[in-house]
């Protein structure tokens, strides 16, 4: 256990000793170890081989209880290889030799068995029984290794604190023996049960501790798939889908190659779980029905339960509604139930619910929705769901008002969980709890012609975490020299390849990094009270005086929007939202040809044409159709989906005017608010400009000069710590530096200084953020947009932070023509223009460039404007 690439080399060793001296008895044992550490290193298939071996060199040499001892060690390889029927047979024959402190120790073995089955009642007996015996002999390895497995048994069985109790006793035990990989398996467990109670960030400590404890020992990954599947399920209870997917795949990879039927099988029906939330639901079918199978095979009907119920799910989301699926969902269960798994038979009369809903059998949907008891011990997925279904019973049976409590109440439970995650991360991720409730209430205010509702709805569900400050990881000093490091690396990497040196090692190291950085931010706990809800309409009336607001949704694939026009909402059916979100693609393809300087003039030419035909497109598609409650009226829009990354100036019907672009009618009240309360006071101005633009030192010197007593940080003075520190309750903080946005992990989203790239990260451990930021940088502005159009990047964090607004770039900008720009837009801020108004006024200067509208199209005013 606390070698066991090490035990194997000293038992080949042993094993060859033995057989030279003739001495049975070593050359068992010798064996014996070798089946044991095999075991340890998941490679189940030799485990058995060698076990075998030792029980039959013992009772060759008529070795009693020798060949008793082995055949416990093989009933337990047995097990772990799907043989469950040959683990109980090598257990009883076993039992007649073994006496005393031995005897003990085949009972925990057994016990294991029991566990294995679910036999949660018998297991917990046998758990209790050789405990005393060992607590009497002092035998603390097998007192440990009880612990650990009673406080499992503890945990299936909801009895959280004594299941807490007991592995920490273990790991007490572990720590004191100096077992360190056995240690790392209790604390997986107590991430495991952490993971139970719904805390994700300790869940996610206990598993990175444990992670870090084998990585020191050298156990490789391939070997240790229990961290990988268990680490994948906690994953998908926050929706971090993909990363849960490969963390599957590769879990079922190893224990394949390890012959460990009984992991496997546990680990596919995992991999189903995350192919069905990904939405590939022909890999969930097939992968649940393997795994569906191999239970089968070893005698595991519990199991065998929970697989076939998942894939039934992914057969009603492939294939719909039919009669068969409604008894299937029905018959699934009640043997879920049997079985004791009873969150999934919860589960089950939902999806049953929603069947016989869809196939018009209310009265059926209400008999299984009344069967479906939830308590706040529940996962809060199962909870959500739950009111989902009470929610279209009651509209099935004509209730509307009490379909959308019921989904009111569900989205409350998704944003009071949002709350006690710390990580900006995980909050954007759990809102894709509450989509298909979202959809719902949307469905349901679109049928009701109800604009007010509509929006109400979207307000409940739309970049709620952002309306959460982000909260600083506990080991910030720790966070911050990483963050540091990163840096370092990032310009050295840089250096590197301009000198045509091999950059993998620097590669490496700043994988190594962000993966740290990722996970300790992932480990930050939350607070305690979760985001205020969303505005009253009438104060969004009230602040928007005479400006018009604009709220976009999507259902069933139809974009749709909210108009609020003198005090008056109206909804708008707008159209194929695929077509849009290919318009828009066209047109940001179009812009990025534009900017670079090495486009032939044929290209250019061709770029300018689809340029030209999306932005008419587009404005015919989302704007045109508003044209009657907007009219000429100063706009806030709040966007979903890739209109997130839309040039908005760019569209002929918005030309000149000015526009906000918020990610909720309540964050731009919150953020408008923000901004009149520091007024006109704009004293305290931070100019900033990172290397390799060749024209952003004179943009910064421009803009300084139009701010008297701002401070100026150029050149070298321009570092991450000196930008951070100045940007701390700075009036206005004007940027400008090369902008690098990070598709595959927002959060590294940065802008390069002196010293290496500012990221999010480095933005989200500020105490106070500036009123005003200006970004001016390519594609600063952009944001990683999940589901609930929850965004991720540097304008959400600053929002986040506490910024009043950001003007920022969604585009590739040319950096000569933006010094013009930012220079026209901090000469109308510093005469007392608004943002928004000194951006659209700005811009109305600027023009097109000779190639298209180049600069002016790019920047967009966010926040409160």
């Amino acid at each position: 256990m606390a070698a066991p690439l090490r035990a194997r080399a000293l038992a080949e060793t042993a094993l060859a000793g033995a057989r030279a001296a003739k001495d049975a008895e070593a050359e068992s044992l010798a064996e014996r170890a070798l089946g044991l550490s095999a075991l340890e290193l998941k490679d189940g298939e030799t485990a058995v081989r060698q076990l075998r071996r030792a029980v039959r060199t013992a009772e060759k040499a008529e070795l009693v209880v020798r060949a008793a001892e082995a055949r416990m060690s093989l009933g337990r390889a047995l097990l772990y290889t799907g043989n469950s029927t040959g683990a109980f047979r090598e257990i009883d024959l076993a039992g007649s030799a073994l006496h005393g402190l031995p005897a003990a120790r085949l009972q925990l073995q057994r016990a294991i068995l029991l566990h294995h089955h679910y036999r949660l009642d018998e297991a917990l007996a046998g758990y209790r029984a050789s405990l005393s015996v060992f607590r009497r002999a002092g035998d603390r390895l097998w007192e440990a290794r009880a612990l650990n497995n009673r406080g499992l048994v503890y945990g299936y069985r909801g009895s959280l604190g004594a299941a807490e109790r007991d592995l920490l006793a273990a790991a007490r035990l572990y720590s004191e023996l100096e077992l360190d990989l056995a240690l790392a398996e209790v604390e997986h467990n107590l991430g495991w049960l952490a993971g139970r109670r719904g805390d994700v960030p300790a869940a996610l400590g206990y598993f990175d501790r444990a992670h870090e404890r084998r990585d020191a020992r050298g156990v490789p990954l391939a070997e240790r798939p229990n961290e990988l599947s268990d680490r994948c399920e906690l994953l998908l209870s926050v929706r971090l889908i993909a990363e849960a997917r490969a963390a599957a795949e590769q879990a079922v990879s190893a224990l394949l190659k390890g012959k460990m039927a009984a992991e496997t099988a546990e680990a596919r029906l995992m991999l189903a779980e995350a192919a069905l939330l990904e939405g590939d639901c022909e890999t969930a079918r097939t992968e649940a029905e393997t795994a569906a199978r191999s239970f089968a095979r070893q005698r595991r009907a519990r199991w065998a339960a929970l697989a076939r119920y998942t894939a039934l799910r992914a057969s009603f989301l492939q294939h719909g509604p039919s009669a068969a699926r409604l008894r299937a969902a029905h018959r699934a269960a009640d043997s879920l139930g049997d079985a004791g798994w009873t969150v999934a038979a919860l589960d089950a009369r939902l999806l049953s619910a929603r069947i016989a809903l869809a196939l018009g059998q209310t009265r059926a949907a209400g008999d299984a929705l009344a069967r479906v008891r939830v308590s706040a011990r529940d996962p809060v997925d199962l909870r959500v769901r739950a009111k989902h279904a009470a929610a279209l019973v009651a509209v099935a049976g004509g209730d509307r008002r009490g379909a959308y409590a019921a989904l009111r109440a569900g989205a409350r439970l998704v944003h009071d969980y949002r709350a006690v995650l710390g990580a900006t991360e995980l909050r954007a991720q759990v809102s894709g709890q509450a989509e298909e409730l979202a959809q719902s209430g949307l469905r349901f205010a679109l049928e009701d012609a109800d604009a007010r509702r509509a929006l109400a709805w979207s307000e409940e569900w739309r970049a709620a975490a952002l309306r959460l400050r982000p909260v600083r990881p506990p080991d910030n000093a720790e966070l911050a020299a990483e963050l540091a490091e990163l840096r370092s690396v990032g310009a050295e990497l840089q250096e590197a390849v301009l000198d045509g040196r091999d950059p993998r090692k620097l590669r490496s190291r700043q994988a190594m990094l962000e993966k740290s950085i990722r996970d300790r931010t992932r480990r930050t706990p939350g607070i305690t009270t979760a985001a205020a809800g969303p505005r009253p309409y009438s104060q969004l009336t009230t602040l928007l005086g005479d400006r018009a607001l604009v709220a976009y949704f999507e259902v069933d694939g139809v974009l749709h929007a909210v108009t609020i026009s003198n005090r008056r909402a109206r909804l708008h059916e707008l159209g194929d939202a695929a077509e849009v979100r290919a318009e828009l693609d066209s047109l940001r393809f179009g812009l990025r040809r534009l900017a670079q300087a090495t486009t032939s003039s044929a290209s250019r030419l061709a770029a300018r044409g689809a340029t030209d035909h999306a932005v008419a497109r587009l404005d015919e598609l989302v704007v045109r159709p508003l044209a009657g409650p907007i009219g000429e009226k100063p706009l806030v829009i709040v966007p979903t989906g890739t209109l997130h990354a839309m040039p908005w100036s760019i569209i002929s019907s918005l030309a000149g005017r000015p526009v906000t672009v918020a990610p909720s009618a309540s964050a731009w009240a919150d953020a408008r608010e923000r901004g009149r309360a520091v007024g006109a006071a704009r004293s305290r101005v931070l100019v900033a400009a990172g290397p390799g633009l060749p024209f952003a030192e004179e943009e910064a010197h421009a803009v300084a000069l139009l701010h008297r007593g701002g401070q100026a940080l150029i050149g070298s003075s321009a570092t991450a710590a000196a930008v951070l520190a100045a940007l701390g309750g700075a009036d206005i903080a004007h940027l400008a530096a090369h902008g690098t946005f990070r598709a595959d992990n927002p959060l590294f989203s940065s802008l390069e200084l002196v010293d290496g790239p500012l990221t999010v990260y480095d933005l989200e451990l500020l105490e106070e953020a500036p009123a005003l930021c200006v970004l001016s940088a390519c594609e600063s502005g952009l944001s990683d947009v999940r589901a609930g159009d929850e965004l991720m990047g540097l304008t959400a964090t600053l929002l986040a932070l506490g910024t009043a607004t950001i003007v920022a770039s969604v585009t590739v900008v040319p950096d000569e023509t933006t010094k013009a720009l930012m220079t026209a837009f901090h000469g109308y801020l510093a005469v007392g223009a608004e943002p928004a108004d000194a951006l659209a006024r700005a811009q109305a200067s600027a023009g097109d460039d000779v190639d298209g509208p180049g600069v002016r199209a790019g920047f967009v005013c966010f926040g409160g404007g």
